[in-house]
């Protein structure tokens, strides 16, 4: 017997064998079914013009990344930022840097009371805060109009920016800027 014949002889018993198990498998029922056939659900869907990338898509959006949760808890930190902040900090403590530093808006107070000055002084710095101005310059002359001896509107300016927080630091420029008939002041 050669190998022919082993396999001729194989494959008879294997028909036979599977027409003796058909006739025991007809009360069995039988899928015929694919196995990746689409289920009720996947085939309404289809049938309404969904598809499964636009499901998978639509799955996908539900679930957050965790690097962008991370990042939206916690934010980031902008090194170059801060950086240019310190040294801006640095530079508005030097003192000569300040004096140096141009008025971004002045203010001139001549023919005004002490009322209309205050008033004038006080819509002018909370205009010049909310543009975020640095320094800025108030024009009061040095009083040689007034009737009195000393001139009234130089110390109500100093009062006004000894008393307003939002102002910080001041002086009086050099002779040729209005020496001590103007006086600038630092913003906080």
């Amino acid at each position: 017997m050669d190998f022919g014949d082993i396999l001729n002889q194989w494959d008879s018993e294997q028909k036979k064998s599977a027409k003796n198990s058909k006739g025991s498998q007809k009360g069995i029922q039988k899928s015929h079914k694919k196995a990746n056939a689409p289920t009720k659900e996947e085939k309404e869907a289809m049938r309404q013009g969904y598809s499964w990338e636009a499901q998978m898509e639509a799955d996908n959006k539900r679930h957050i990344n965790p690097m962008e949760l991370w990042l939206n808890r916690y934010g980031t930190v902008d090194k170059d930022k801060i950086s240019d902040e310190a040294k801006q900090d640095e530079l508005m403590h030097n003192r000569e840097y300040l004096k140096n530093l141009r008025p971004e808006a002045v203010l001139d107070l001549h023919g005004l009371t002490r009322e209309e000055a205050w008033s004038k002084m006080n819509s002018f710095v909370t205009d010049c805060a909310r543009r975020g101005f640095k320094k800025i310059m108030i024009i009061h002359g040095k009083g040689n109009h007034s009737h009195g001896s000393d001139p009234v509107l130089g110390q109500e300016v100093r009062l006004f920016i000894e008393q307003d927080k939002r102002l910080g630091s001041s002086g009086h420029p050099d002779r040729n800027n209005g020496g001590t008939g103007a006086t600038w002041v630092l913003l906080k």
